[in-house]
Formats: C-alpha cells, structure tokens, sequence
C-alpha cells in the first residue's frame, strides 16, 4: 500500500511540476538562483507523455522516494510540494486509478437521487415480449411478474429483456428475485464477495422460473450494478446474447463512509461474482452484438414510449411512394402526404429516434425462428 502512495505521488507531482514550469513567470520577476547542481536539461513537453504512467509503474519503492525528494529539493515552486499538496496529491491519484471504486461526495446526502425508473411492457411483432425493467425494486418485480402472467395466453414466444434503464442499487437480494424468473431452479445466481471483511453471500434460485424461451438481452453504459449480474448470469444459463454497448462495470456493493468536515467517501466494500467466477468490477459486460446508440436519442424514446410505445421507434411509418400511376396522373404522393400533415400541424418524428438496439434484437428473433422452422 505504501508503495501504492508513492507512486500516485510521484505521478501527481511530477504532472503538477511539468504543468506548472510551463507556465510564463510572472512579470518582473527575478530569476531564482540554482538550488542545486543537479544538470540542467531540455524543457519538457507542458504535459506529461502517454509513457508517463507505465514508466512510473516500473519504479520501485527507492525510486519513488527519491524522485519525490529530488523534487522538494529542487523544484521551482516548493509550495507545491508541501505535506498537504502531497497528500492532496496522493489521494487525487488514488481516486483516479480506483475509479469506479470509489467516490468523494460533498455531503453525507451524497448525489441527488435520481427517479426510480418505472417497468415498461409491450408485446411486439405479436410474439416478442418486450420487457424493460427500470429500477430493480419491488414494484417493477410485481409489474414483471404481472406482464409474464399474461405471455401463454398472448402466445409470447421470445423475450426481450432491457436493462438500459436500470441504475446501480445495492439492493442485490431484490435483484436475485429478478433473476430467478428466468433461471433454473437449485442454482447459483451471483455471490456477493467482500474482501477485506472475508464475507460472502450466495444466491441461489429456490423457484422454477416464470419463463423458459428465447431470451435477448439489451444493455448499455447505464446498466449498472446488480442489473449487471442479472444480465450475466442469465447469459450463463439461458445462452441469451446481449445487445448493445459495455456495461457499467459497477456491480458492487457500496459503503458511505463519513470524513471529519462531512465529505463522504463512498467505497466499494463488496463486488458480485457470477457462477462461473467472472467478476462484474471493473470490466463489467461486453456484448455478443455491440450496437451504438446516442444515451440522448434512447432517454427520449423511453420517454415517449409511455405514450406512444415502442412500436413506432422500430417500425417505420408507411408512407405514399411516388410510382409510374402518380406519374401518369401527374401527381407527387409523396410531396401531397408532406403537405397534408403540415395542414395538419403533424410533423413527422424527428430523425434520431429509432431504437436500432430494439430492432437488431427483433431482427435477431425474426432470425432465429426462420432458421428453426427450416
């Protein structure tokens, strides 16, 4: 760990100096005589190279100290190098190379919270369940078991389950409830392990499940902690594919742990471990088909589809065609369609909201069932 410090130190400082000797002296300002013999060199670049950090990274725990020594010693501005700048240092580095570990908030309220997203359901193409689960609480599993209910007697022969829109919670008991209506009984869903404290907890599926079928899962960067493992592990057991974009990568368990002046450090105690042993922290998930998508343009459909549903940000609206009958009769479908909507004050749907996640994932059903008649 010491040297661990070290080394952000060094890397902090070292960044700090070249940042800092780049800058213009101020005007009037006598030239300091030399602090040392130390052999005088080429100005460096004014921001530290793409080597810097694997170079630091081969330093041993001497050379960390004597190359933060050499600094006190001998840098233009030593206030910038005093125990508080240094341990100010040291801890920027730490919280950069720990990431998504952990997190300095300003108040024991910590961020503001955001809406708990709601469960949406639509059946789609007449046969695809489309289920997205939104926050991962108890009433989004009422609402899921609710729309499953409903899927023998709709002829539901294929799911498709987005956690697009399913933040990071440390509730993982409600989570592995979420997971048991699509894996089997009697196994293992995700172990929550904590390291330091020597702690894990296992959960297993204890219930058939709700649902056995095609499953395609959506996800992207706003899928987050335990809606990680979920997706996981129903790609272990129900060879689903996920769509989409990386996932998060933060399915751990959080703990806010208060400093003295009331800044909050929220630490990640706790990661989630899938049967096979894959770790969820940092990496999170990469998906079997990556497909971008705008998070803007994806917000906005969520949006909309309350009202609307999701069929019009699949499916493209028909519209008249301009054919060898409109130009016999010297019409123009098309531009008569254009002007009738603007009689009627009805644009059509701004470009950007097409769900091509949503659509890939249908297409890929529409696939695979072609594929198994044959």
């Amino acid at each position: 760990m010491s040297r661990l410090i070290l080394l952000l130190v060094c890397t902090l400082c070292v960044s700090a100096a070249i940042n800092l000797s780049a800058q213009p002296p101020a005007k009037g300002s006598p030239s300091p005589p030399p602090e040392s013999s130390a052999t005088p060199s080429a100005s460096p670049s004014p921001t530290p190279t793409p080597t810097t950090r694997s170079l630091i990274d081969t330093m041993d725990s001497a050379d960390l100290k004597e190359a933060i020594q050499l600094l006190k010693n001998n840098y233009i501005k030593p206030d910038a190098l005093n125990e508080t700048e240094l341990s100010r240092a040291a801890f920027e580095g730490i919280l950069t190379r720990l990431g998504r570990g952990v997190v300095l908030l300003s108040n024991a309220n910590g961020e503001p919270a955001e809406p708990a997203a709601p469960f949406y359901g639509e059946v789609l193409e007449s046969h695809v369940g489309y289920l997205r689960l939104g926050a991962l609480n108890r009433a989004n599993l009422d609402a899921l078991d609710a729309n499953l209910q409903t899927f023998a007697a709709k002829k539901v022969d294929a799911v498709v389950l987005d956690f697009r829109a399913s933040p990071a919670t440390n509730d993982f008991p409600v989570a592995s409830e979420f997971a048991k209506r699509f894996c089997p009984k009697n196994k293992p869903l995700f172990t929550l392990r904590k390291t330091t404290a020597r702690q894990e907890r296992a959960f297993t599926s204890d219930r058939d499940p709700s649902y056995q079928g095609l499953i395609i899962i959506l996800a992207d960067g706003d899928t987050a902690g335990a809606a990680e493992a979920i997706a996981g592990v129903i790609r272990i057991y129900d060879k689903a594919l996920i769509i989409g974009q990386q996932t998060a990568g933060r399915a751990v368990e959080y703990s806010d742990l208060k400093l003295p002046s009331g800044k909050v450090l929220r630490v990640a105690v706790g990661e989630a471990i899938l049967p096979e042993g894959q770790p969820l922290f940092p990496g999170g998930l990469k998906p079997d088909v990556p497909v971008e998508m705008a998070a803007v343009d994806k917000r906005e459909i969520f949006q909309a589809s309350r009202d609307k549903g999701m069929t019009p940000f699949v499916v493209e609206n028909s519209r008249p065609h301009l054919n060898e009958a409109a130009l016999i009769s010297g019409r123009n479908p098309e531009l008569e369609a254009m002007e009738a909507a603007q009689r009627r004050n009805k644009n059509p749907e701004k470009s950007g909201t097409h769900d091509a996640v949503l659509q890939r994932a249908l297409d890929l059903v529409t696939s695979i069932g072609i594929f198994q008649k044959k």
